[in-house]
């Protein structure tokens, strides 16, 4: 018998970033996971149907910054923020990448 990625405990990426409130829509994030813009653990993932798990940290754009995140929980639906800011932990303070759009006490 095969087991599908809800008996193991897995999710689909895509459906990840967007329930966790990354992206808006779950087909911007499906758009970025195919531009091969998304790092898990240092490897390059360029499909949307990758499975992730508790434990893998995320590396990916979002507007000008850079995201590092560790992945805490799967999520069964895509809640309110507050709900979705309890799937992940940040690793690292969001790297910008346009100086232009810094905030204005970091410009010093």
């Amino acid at each position: 018998m095969k087991l599908n990625d809800a008996e193991i405990g897995a999710i689909r990426l895509d459906k990840w970033l967007w329930q966790a409130r990354f992206f808006k829509t779950r087909s911007i994030a499906s758009k970025l996971c195919a531009s091969g813009r998304v790092r898990m653990n240092g490897d390059v993932i360029r499909k949307a149907h990758y499975a992730i798990r508790p434990g893998l940290v995320l590396t990916f754009p979002q507007a000008r910054i850079i995201r590092v995140v560790r992945v805490l929980a799967l999520g069964d639906h895509r809640g309110p923020a507050s709900e979705a800011a309890e799937l992940y932990e940040e690793l690292a303070e969001n790297v910008y990448t346009d100086t232009a759009r810094l905030p204005a006490r970091w410009s010093s």
